[in-house]
């Protein structure tokens, strides 16, 4: 694949006057702490791991309730971008060495220099944060699909467990993949948050201790929303591989 992707970040994007709660709220699920604050308004941070290289990072924007985006850092930025919009992606914001992208279905994405990240982290506490859902209206499904497995060409592109899954699986050692959801009804994409859990109702309990709320419940998932406000899910998925726990 052109550019070809060497690591991945998932991007926690919240609002601004609720950062600070959602920055807490992570690092103390995660397991990490928090970099110094960058950008033009100071509203970038990384969530830093000892011993092993960042994979998530987190934005404050001015408007709006956030959600989650991808970020790729690459071996050649303009390739990357080049490839993605061959595949009718459209280029939001050029900054040179990086760059920000809309896929078809218009969710944002990222691309950057690759800076040598290896290392992932580990499972912290029966749980890890390794995925973004991409949440799809059944009219955009398809060709979101088959955007992210020509742009991903070679990460593992197959069905989900479900009918109205489909997931996009990056080659071992990077650290987050993606789920493409299809949903019951027409609207905008959004995007969100999955952490692959041992135990669902014990995570779901610490994670309320630190201020998470319960949404809803469903067949090997749980959603609840942070203390920004933002939905995010627990998965019944192996924390180590992101596969399905083997039927007996």
């Amino acid at each position: 694949m052109s550019g070809r992707v060497r690591w991945t970040y998932a991007f926690i994007d919240r609002p601004a006057g609720t950062f600070a709660a959602a920055c807490a709220f992570w690092t103390a699920v995660t397991g990490t702490r928090l970099s110094g604050l960058r950008g033009d308004d100071k509203e970038f941070t990384t969530l830093l791991h000892d011993g092993a290289d960042a994979c998530v990072k987190a934005q404050a924007v001015a408007s709006g309730p956030g959600g989650a985006h991808l970020d790729f850092p690459v071996e050649d930025v303009r390739d990357f971008i080049g490839a993605a919009l061959r595949l009718r992606a459209e280029l939001v914001a050029d900054h040179g060495t990086w760059a920000v992208l809309r896929s078809p279905a218009g969710q944002l994405f990222c691309t950057v220099p690759w800076s040598g990240e290896s290392i992932r982290p580990p499972v912290v506490r029966g749980s890890r944060l390794d995925q973004v859902c991409l949440d799809l209206a059944p009219s955009a499904f398809d060709a979101e699909v088959a955007f992210w497995s020509a742009l991903l060409a070679d990460w593992e592109s197959v069905r989900g467990s479900r009918p109205e899954f489909h997931v996009v699986k990056p080659p071992p050692g990077l650290p987050v993949r993606i789920l493409l959801q299809r949903l019951g009804e027409e609207r905008p994409t959004t995007a969100h948050l999955d952490l692959a859990c041992a135990d669902i109702d014990g995570t779901r309990a610490e994670h309320e201790r630190l201020g998470a709320e319960f949404v809803a419940h469903g067949s090997g998932w749980t959603v609840l929303r942070d203390p920004a406000g933002g939905a995010y899910c627990l998965t019944g998925r192996d924390p180590e591989t992101g596969g399905l726990p083997a039927v007996p």
